[in-house]
This record gives structure tokens, C-alpha cells and sequence, in this order.
């Protein structure tokens, strides 16, 4: 077991069908932030950013769940980086049906209102040079998430008092990004780890879209490679949940084309099928043994119900030889889903033989003097070897446990 082990002390998890398997932003895993961590923030010392609300997207109904008006932190860029423009896309779960998106627009996955005022940019969204050398002197958004549809959603609940407005949040954003000054970016990358990382993937030529030809323009998918898997029953957990946010939230519409032409729309909610079409030179980050989806779409509750699971779920060393050999085959799924991808010039893979999820907005895996390497590069220098072309900028780890780099993540319960 690798010595980097970073204990999450808050998990509240239950995962079924219908309203069990997603209630909204606080029972489910807040990807982004919830970490409970002994670090919060991964030992970074960077700036907190103020909230601004988007006054110009109601008359768009372009609005939270609760129906308030989204929002976006920005740090304006600096020097070399005053016309280079990074947009990070918010995670945070997804909610499935009317009452886990009741229960989600009562918090900050779904109003402004309960949103943080301030958030402090850490790893890639840093403003010091020594944590990120690359992007720090950017301008760096983040771009809040109280959709609970990846941005994707265009419909409404009215018995419910319930706005998917998703694609409407995006494009308000967008606009008035743009009106901000990133119309004049002369490079831009659009960010998002989790859900976010979903919702990047599937925004990616979109946003390349609002740039001039001659503008670079590229994207970052963290930890987004939620596999169309069979769980440990041998169902299909996570097929089960994203057809159900497509369905409430008629993401359909909002779905990249290239994918909806050929599959079904729950199939276009998976990265895994978008990916193959996307035109926008894309980095895929990913762990192999993504601990989110180990405990919510591989080894979900509702799939052990002897429990047979429940401590490898929240710590890979209790994880027996016939519990490792099911995850080195989820491990050969995530390789496979990004082969045809990685071959590609134009794109980037660090996947890394680690039991975590997200590595780009912590210190402690974005870049630090110990943070997990491959080819003994750190993540940021890889993602920005990809980034300036550089170098190439292909890594793929060896299977668990060769990896002493990792940070992984233990739980301290299974809720």
C-alpha cells in the first residue's frame, strides 16, 4: 500500500434506485469539496474568490432548481496570462427525479441562496506560481453548479416548483464570460472534475464554438469517465440513474449531436460515447479505480446486500483477491473506453492506478512536491505539456498496487 493515504471523513452515500440513489448535493458525494480531508484544501494557500450572481439570466430562465440565478467566481488573470482564460466547471452528483431535486434545491447543488460567498482556488485554480505554474496567472472561473443535470437540462416541474435549466445556466454563463472580456482570449481551456467532468466533455466543442479559428482551445475532463458498467449483482446501476436524469430533466435536446445521431440518449449521457466524436483537443484525467464509482455504481449498497463489499468499499486494502480481480477488470473497461481517444494526436491521458477521484483542484495531487506521478510527471506538468504542445502527454499506470505515488482515499464509514 502506497504511504500517501488522505482520510475522508465525511461520506453520506446511499445509492438505489429512484430517490435513495441521489438526493441532491448533501447525502451524495459533494466531489469537489467534501473531501472532509485533514487538508482541505490539499495545503494550498490560494486566494478566496467572491461570488457573482448572473443578473442578466432569469429574463433567459436560465435559473437554479429553486428558480434563483446561477453564478460564477472570477479571478482575473494577470501579465502573460491577462488574455488566457480558464473556465472550471463545478461537480457535485446529479439528482434523478422530482423529490432528490426537491431535497437538492434546498442547498448550494441547487440554489444560490445557500451557495458559499467565497471559495478559495486551489491547484489548478490557483494564483500563485508555485502551486500551479502554469495557469495561475490566468483568468480562472468557476462556474457553480445548481443544475443537477451537467448542465444539460431544459424543462421545468411546476407541481414541484422545479427549473432543469441547465444548457440555459451554460450558455448564460458563456455569454457573459464572454461580455467579461474572454472574447478576447487568445487561449482558453474549459475545466470540470466529477460531474464536471461530464459536463465538460459534453460542452467541449461547444465552447471551442465561441472562439475564433486561430484561438487555442482545449479541455480537461477530471475524473468524468463514469464507465456504462455492470455492478457487482450484475446490473446496470449507473445506466439506471442517468436515464433518469435524461428523462426529468430532458437533457436529450442538449446532448452533443454527433453522439444522439447514432445511440440513444442515456448512451450520450456517458462520456465513454461521446468521446469518440468530440473535434476539440481533449485530456482525459482519470484514476483507474475511481473510488466514486466503486461505491456508487460498481459495489453500490443496493447491489451487496450480504455486505460482502462494505469494507473494500471504503478502504482498497480490505479489498480481497476476488474483489481486486473484479476491479482490475473495471480498471481494463476505463482503459479500453480511452484507447481509440489516446491514439489520437491532438489529445492527452493521465490515468493513474490510484483509489481517488478528482486530482486537479487539490494541491496535494494538482501539484506538490510529493504529488502522484507518471513518467515521473506530475499531473499539472503533464496537463500542460498537452496544453502548450510541449511534449507528449500519454500516460497510462501499471495495474494496483505497482503505483507508490497515490494519494487514495480511505473513509472512515459507510454510510
Amino acid at each position: 500500500m502506497a504511504p500517501w493515504v488522505v482520510l475522508a471523513v465525511v461520506l453520506a452515500l446511499s445509492v438505489g434506485a429512484g430517490a435513495g440513489a441521489a438526493r441532491g448535493a448533501e447525502p451524495w458525494w459533494n466531489e469537489t469539496q467534501v473531501y472532509g480531508t485533514q487538508a482541505n484544501s490539499g495545503g494550498s494557500n490560494g486566494v478566496f474568490v467572491g461570488l457573482t450572481l448572473i443578473q442578466s439570466a432569469a429574463a433567459k430562465g436560465a435559473v437554479c432548481l429553486d428558480g434563483s440565478l446561477p453564478g460564477y467566481h472570477l479571478h482575473r488573470g494577470f501579465g502573460s496570462g491577462a488574455n488566457s482564460w480558464l473556465v472550471n466547471l463545478e461537480g457535485g452528483g446529479w439528482c434523478n427525479d422530482v423529490s432528490s431535486c426537491v431535497f437538492r434545491k434546498g442547498s448550494r447543488r441547487g440554489s444560490s441562496n445557500h451557495m458559499e460567498r467565497q471559495l478559495q482556488f486551489t491547484g489548478i485554480m490557483s494564483n500563485r506560481r508555485e502551486e500551479n505554474p502554469d495557469f495561475y496567472n490566468w483568468n480562472r472561473v468557476k462556474v457553480r453548479y445548481c443544475d443537477g443535470g451537467s448542465f444539460t437540462g431544459d424543462g421545468s416541474n411546476a407541481a414541484a416548483g422545479l427549473y432543469f435549466r441547465g444548457q440555459r445556466i451554460w450558455q448564460a454563463a458563456m455569454d457573459d464570460l464572454m461580455a467579461q472580456g474572454m472574447r478576447y482570449a487568445n487561449q482558453a481551456l474549459l475545466s470540470g472534475c466529477s460531474a464536471g467532468g461530464v459536463s465538460t466533455i459534453l460542452h467541449c466543442d461547444e465552447f471551442r464554438g465561441l472562439f475564433p479559428s486561430n484561438t487555442r482551445v482545449k479541455c480537461l475532463a477530471d475524473a468524468g469517465m463514469f464507465l456504462d458498467t455492470v455492478d457487482v449483482s450484475g446490473r446496470r446501476e449507473m445506466r439506471s440513474f442517468f436515464s433518469g436524469i435524461v428523462r426529468l430533466q430532458d437533457s436529450g435536446r442538449s446532448l452533443p449531436r454527433s453522439c444522439t445521431s447514432r445511440m440513444d440518449k442515456t448512451s450520450c449521457f456517458f462520456p465513454q460515447n461521446v468521446l469518440p466524436n468530440i473535434q476539440t483537443p481533449t485530456f482525459i484525467l482519470n484514476t483507474a479505480y475511481d473510488v466514486w464509482q466503486l461505491q456508487q455504481s460498481v459495489a453500490p449498497k443496493a447491489a451487496d446486500p450480504q455486505g460482502l463489499w462494505s469494507k473494500c468499499r471504503t478502504n482498497h486494502a480490505f479489498c480481497n483477491s476476488n474483489q481486486l480481480q473484479f476491479l482490475q477488470g473495471f480498471r481494463n473497461q476505463m482503459l479500453d473506453a480511452v484507447r481509440g481517444f489516446s491514439a489520437s494526436r491532438q489529445n492527452g491521458v493521465f490515468i493513474n492506478s490510484c483509489f481517488a477521484h478528482c486530482q486537479s483542484e487539490r494541491q496535494d495531487t494538482w501539484y506538490a512536491n510529493d504529488s502522484p506521478r507518471l513518467g515521473n510527471r506530475r499531473i499539472a506538468d503533464a496537463v500542460g505539456d498537452w496544453f502548450f504542445e510541449r511534449g507528449d502527454a500519454k500516460y497510462t499506470d501499471c495495474a494496483y498496487p505497482c503505483d507508490g505515488t497515490c494519494h487514495h482515499l480511505v473513509f472512515r464509514g459507510d454510510h
